[in-house]
């Protein structure tokens, strides 16, 4: 496991190397926000469920109408009423949302009708008739009648609650929310409050873990630090194996003597894999500890990050049942060059100026996060390739992750 697993090896090894972690319950649709729907849901009814009128206005036959000719009106139908079949030569007054009478194939509106109490002209020019069909919304235009609505896996919107809503579902059937256990290890790390002493930095990767797994629709289960020795790394991922579905740590992976969460994965499950060929975040680590899929980040924080966009959320949307996307990428012109090629995926913080161009944050360090916060996505360089300048790269905006 000491050679650097490639880039997209790496991602599909990860991806397809854990199952769904989680169990099945019924809720109320009106708690399903954010949640992950564990069925597909077909449409029992079509929607809308009759034709309806799309504006105010008249229905009545085309086949009755002449531009010089009045129609009587023979029913008043606003919506939410069932209407009778239209009569022969009449038209009948209809709102927005009414049912279409039996019989009527168009709805002219109101402000192109002229009304008098002889009935109701319709004074179209031959180069502006009326047309069969005009202005009414087919039965099932919006939803068929079996229709595939909701995809198992897919994680429930405002839109979805609406769409539910609209079949006259009041339940649904979803995945209990994924418990993420997180760990940050380090002997540096001091909680943000505390008094730094000389050689003492502030832990930052597990407040910023814990808002990725929340952003990301996860509940945290525990979020615990270790001290750099083997027993309290040891301690802390077997007490977060006792209340987590997945567990995420930060730190411990690389090859130096203060880094033990490898080898306590070794002692206490199956590694997967180890080190892949990404910068930056190459010391990662997967394995399975009784059934619980764990994934060791690197301690670097912008290695974090990334290796959280790019990984974990793989990891993490198997584990709870969701389907998720292919990450969307977009093709933007460098609006910089770099001679040096490397032997690894490169993700380059970049901000999108102006005149369109993607420039590269001054700051690329793997410590560094205010390049994130300064910058609007990554540029992706694939391995052994130059930037040049002109050139066309993948661009993933930090808001599609």
């Amino acid at each position: 496991m000491s050679e650097l697993l490639p880039f997209e090896e790496a991602l599909h090894a990860i991806e397809h190397g854990v199952s769904q972690q989680v169990a099945c319950e019924s809720i109320l649709l009106a708690a399903a926000l954010n949640r992950i729907a564990a069925q597909d849901i077909c449409a029992q009814q079509a929607v809308p469920a009759f034709d309806n009128s799309a504006m105010d206005g008249y229905a009545f036959r085309i086949e009755d109408w002449q531009s010089d000719k009045r129609l009587p009106i023979s029913q008043r139908i606003p919506a939410g009423y069932a209407p009778e079949r239209l009569a022969p030569n009449t038209c009948v007054r209809i709102f927005t949302g009414a049912n279409i009478p039996a019989g009527a194939n168009i709805v002219v509106m109101q402000e192109e009708a002229d009304v008098s109490e002889q009935g109701v002209r319709f004074p179209f020019s031959n180069n502006t008739s009326p047309k069969q069909g005009d202005n009414i919304r087919p039965k099932g235009q919006d939803i068929q009648l079996g229709q595939t609505v909701l995809a198992k896996g897919t994680k429930i919107t405002p839109m979805h609650i609406g769409l539910l809503s609209s079949l006259g579902l009041t339940e649904l059937k979803v995945f209990t929310p994924l418990r993420v256990g997180i760990l940050t290890t380090g002997d540096e790390l001091v909680p943000a409050g505390h008094p730094l002493q000389e050689g003492q930095i502030y832990n930052s990767n597990g407040p910023m873990l814990s808002a990725l797994v929340q952003h990301s629709g996860y509940v945290v289960a525990d979020c615990l630090h270790a001290e750099d020795t083997p027993e309290a790394t040891e301690k802390a991922i077997i007490k977060l194996l006792q209340c987590s579905d997945v567990i995420l740590s930060s730190g411990g992976v690389s090859v130096g003597e203060e880094d033990h969460v490898k080898s306590i994965l070794q002692k206490l499950g199956s590694v997967h894999l180890w080190k892949i060929a990404i910068k930056p975040g190459k010391p990662l680590v997967h394995a399975t500890l009784s059934g619980t899929p764990f994934l060791g980040l690197p301690g670097n924080p912008s290695s974090t990050l990334v290796t959280y966009h790019w990984f974990a959320r793989r990891l993490l949307a198997k584990s709870a049942g969701q389907a998720l996307d292919c990450d969307r990428a977009y093709p933007v012109i460098a609006g910089f060059s770099r001679e040096k090629t490397i032997k690894r995926d490169e993700f380059i913080r970049v901000a999108i100026g102006d005149d369109g161009l993607a420039y590269a944050h001054p700051q690329q360090s793997s410590g560094a996060l205010l390049a994130a916060c300064e910058s609007q996505g990554y540029l992706h360089i694939k391995a052994h390739s130059k930037v040049e300048y002109g050139n066309h790269y993948d661009f993933y905006p930090f808001t599609g992750f």
